[in-house]
């Protein structure tokens, strides 16, 4: 099936919808989730994941991030039944109301992701982060108020951090740095306050690196796969500051796992905030990840060093013991297999 077949521009709306073809209408029973930014790295992972639970998934995508129309396509004709898909973006507020209504659960996960961009132009990535996400909140709140709302927030609201070593619970205090870190805390606050003063569901999930398929990465933002890449391609990368940066590595999987878990157990996730990522046993830094690439791929890694930049930070390693807690959840693929499966699968694309 052509996928461009499935993806129709209304003559009322500058949507674009993927249908269902015909005789494959989605059942009544099952559950429906909108996913903003759908179409990237980790939109698409949960999409699968979702559907793989008998969830319908609606996509809510600008589009401008490299290699989501690539995902978006590789989605819908895997799964065209259960996948629609809206051109859209959360700064558009008016618009938000009809894609949340008749929805059983939301996770926000659109965004602009980079510290760098946003040092570039903090005016669009406050526009897209804190705005946006309180749009959606809005829309939500009016419209849907008892749906279940997931926001992926980030481990940069804790700000630079001591290299300490030490893993960060979610009681260290927030401390924003770099327009992106007050963008997403922003956003984060704002997602844990509808919960208080709203009564919505809202949960907060702050998010440490994630890697795995369908991630294209770039040296602002998705560094394992950027690492990946550019090392299968022989392209020279640039390491800014000295290599020895920490984080711990999650799994996609793992990750979309969580978000599942989190969505049937809201009655005990509403209001809270996870810090989650691979934990201590995952942790890396940024030497050790281009090494062990280098001998999976049988490439030698080309790389320069450069000057470090605003607010990395050097060491970053989430506690999770409050989702293992809560939960019961926990990593299940150790970083060593799931590298493997992502060098695999960056060796199927172009």
């Amino acid at each position: 099936m052509d996928p461009t077949s499935l993806i129709k521009e209304t003559e009322t709306s500058s949507r674009l919808e993927t249908r269902p073809a015909r005789g494959n209408v989605a059942s009544a029973a099952e559950r429906r989730i909108l996913i903003t930014g759908g179409a990237g790295f980790l939109g698409v992972n949960a999409a699968v994941h979702l559907i793989g639970a008998g969830w319908h998934v609606t996509l809510l995508d600008n589009l401008s991030r490299p290699g989501t129309e690539r995902n978006l396509k590789w989605l819908i004709t895997k799964h065209p039944a259960r996948t629609t898909f809206v051109k859209g973006d959360v700064r558009n507020a008016l618009a938000l109301a009809q894609h949340v209504r008749n929805q059983d659960a939301i996770l926000h996960l659109a965004g602009q992701v980079a510290v760098t961009t946003s040092l570039v132009d903090p005016i669009t990535d406050f526009e897209v982060n804190a705005a946006g996400t309180l749009n959606l909140l809005e829309a939500v709140r009016l419209h849907n108020p008892q749906a279940p709302f997931l926001f992926a927030s980030t481990n940069k609201v804790y700000g630079k951090l001591d290299r300490n070593n030490v893993a960060c619970k979610e009681i260290q205090p927030i401390d924003f740095h770099s327009p992106y870190g007050c963008s997403k805390g922003a956003a984060d606050q704002y997602v844990r306050d509808y919960a208080r003063c709203f009564n919505m569901n809202t949960v907060v999930l702050r998010q440490s690196c994630i890697y795995g398929a369908h991630q294209y990465g770039t040296e602002d933002q998705g560094w394992v796969a950027h690492f990946v890449h550019s090392i299968l391609k022989d392209r020279p990368l640039t390491i800014y500051g000295d290599g020895t940066q920490v984080r711990d590595l999650l799994d996609a999987r793992d990750l979309c796992a969580l978000y599942a878990t989190v969505i049937d157990n809201i009655d005990k996730t509403r209001g809270e905030i996870f810090n989650v990522g691979g934990g201590p046993v995952n942790q890396r830094n940024l030497l050790e990840v281009i090494d062990q690439i280098g001998e999976l791929t049988n490439h030698k890694p080309k790389f320069t060093f450069a000057g470090w930049r605003e607010g990395d930070q050097t060491y970053y390693v989430s506690d999770i013991n409050k989702a293992k807690a809560h939960l019961g959840w926990e990593p299940q693929i150790p970083f060593d297999r799931g590298l493997k499966d992502l060098i695999a699968w960056a060796g199927t694309i172009d």
